[in-house]
């Protein structure tokens, strides 16, 4: 203890208290209710036996005309500090005085604005009673000491609240990029292979090619040459088939206005080197009105039609409804068979066209459709508005390369000049020998009209008229193919791009 500092003593609590409950009190000589100021010890120290509630026996007041709480007209209010109290020992209902009942469920959780709001009107209401009349000052001042006396309550209630509630915060995540680093930190990305990994013992694949497989088995696998030169242009067309096609299913008919110049054979082709080499789906529609010859091109038939497709098109809710009406190939080429009874097939139009169309763009990414020789069909109208890629098959012939001229012509005049400038026109020798007519001089025509020309070789396993197997195929002509569904994959970027 300091010197000079007065010694303490226990912790009072200073109350209010109305003449009228001292009985020991003489009588006011003032007009009106006084107020008196008596000092009340804590509940937390020591009280006499005789104490009522903390309050001493022995009360001293105290005039308070002049400290601004009352003027002139006083009364005595009793106010009792709260004890704290844990939320669990909380009653329903709070009994405050003989006089006043508040129920629990309004000062139960007040917030620390509703207990200032309390403690002010509580102070207005004892400063307005110089305010009323006599006969009414008792009145105020009860309401006044109930004020007071919740105030309190509510104010230690609410902290009492705030202490025992846990303070959390949300932390949000995210991932920071070199960029967000300081100078001289690194992030995850820069953990790569190239990085880490040291080339004199990473494992190379093996060499792709017969001289170079020979050499590195020979070396027991330590002369490593590398792929030969047709193994990387092989790899590399690999991966320009593959190439991601984005914005939905994309179709690609193929066209001719001449039979036999080996329009299903394209087609087959095409969906064979593009299901061969892409990880998605493909598949082939026969979309001749009459009898197509498509499913016959792969050996292998469901039973099923583009017909069974139309009448279940409505009910097919996943891949395998769709699956047990398409027949598929070794290269995952999915085919759709037209009807073989002519009468049947007739009945094929536009309106079943789409239904079918609509079924294959959910499950497929290209859809390549078969079309037949008649170019104001319905189907072909129907085939034509949902185009993304034109392929045009031409004979060489001179009436059969005058008719596909004349179908270029055709559809640049009816409103489809930008598929023809990206079209395709496909070259295809079906005879034996030398061709009647020069190549070249065909090449050159149609490089004029359109964006690419690919010639296909004569292949006596295309000319038998039996189901195609494409890795049975002459080298020559699996290599047109997949340069075929290069230009399709690439003409199909190029446009999503634009």
């Amino acid at each position: 203890m300091g010197v000079g500092t007065p010694p303490r003593g226990p912790a009072v609590t200073p109350r209010l208290r109305r003449p009228e409950d001292d009985p020991n009190r003489p009588e006011p000589d003032g007009d009106g209710p006084e107020l008196e100021c008596v000092a009340v010890p804590d509940r937390n120290e020591t009280a006499s036996e005789d104490a009522d509630n903390g309050v001493l026996e022995s009360v001293t007041g105290v005039e308070t005309t002049g400290i601004g709480i009352v003027d002139g007209a006083t009364a005595q209010i009793d106010v009792a500090l709260p004890v704290a109290v844990d939320d669990d020992d909380f009653d329903d209902d709070v009994v405050l005085d003989d006089d006043a009942e508040i129920h629990g469920s309004l000062v139960e959780r007040p917030d620390a604005a509703a207990a200032s709001a309390l403690v002010v009107d509580a102070v207005e209401d004892v400063e307005d009673v110089e305010d009323v009349e006599e006969t009414n000052g008792a009145g105020v001042a009860d309401a006044a000491a109930v004020a007071l006396t919740s105030a309190p309550v509510a104010t230690a209630d609410a902290a009492q609240h705030e202490r025992l509630r846990p303070r959390t915060s949300e932390i949000a995540l995210q991932s920071r990029r070199l960029g967000d680093f300081e100078a001289g930190r690194e992030s995850s990305d820069l953990l790569t292979p190239d990085r880490l990994l040291d080339p004199a013992h990473a494992v190379r694949p093996e060499p792709d090619g017969a001289w170079q497989h020979l050499v590195y088995t020979l070396s027991g696998r330590r002369i490593n040459l590398g792929d030969s030169k047709r193994a990387r242009a092989r790899k590399a067309l690999d991966r320009r088939i593959a190439a991601p096609l984005h914005g939905g299913a994309k179709f690609v008919p193929v066209l001719s206005r001449k039979g036999g110049v080996g329009k299903t054979t394209i087609t087959t082709l095409l969906g064979m080197a593009l299901a061969d080499a892409r990880e998605d789906r493909v598949i082939a529609v026969d979309a001749n009105p009459d009898r197509g010859t498509l499913a016959e091109r792969i050996g292998r038939s469901s039973g099923k039609t583009v017909r069974d497709l139309v009448r279940a098109h409505a009910d097919v809710q996943g891949f395998n409804d769709i699956s047990e009406i398409v027949a598929r190939d070794h290269t995952r080429l999915d085919i759709i068979a037209s009807d073989t009874d002519p009468h049947v097939s007739e009945a094929f139009n536009d309106s079943d066209y789409d239904a079918v169309a609509d079924v294959a763009a959910h499950f497929y990414s290209l859809v390549l459709t078969d079309t037949g020789t008649g170019i104001v069909h319905s189907v072909m109208a129907a085939t034509l508005e949902r185009a993304d890629q034109l392929i045009v098959v031409a004979g060489l012939s001179v009436d059969e390369a005058r008719l596909a001229s004349e179908t270029l012509t055709w559809l640049e005049s009816n409103g489809y000049a930008d598929l023809v400038r990206s079209a395709v026109v496909v070259l295809n020798t079906a005879r034996p020998g030398a061709a009647l007519v020069r190549a070249g001089e065909l090449q050159s025509h149609f490089q004029t009209r359109v964006g690419h020309v690919v010639r296909v070789p004569y292949d006596a396993h295309i000319a038998s008229g039996s189901a195609i197997v494409f890795r049975d195929l002459q080298p020559e002509t699996r290599e047109a193919a997949r340069e075929l569904a290069a230009i399709v994959v690439e003409s199909l970027r190029q446009r999503v791009a634009a």
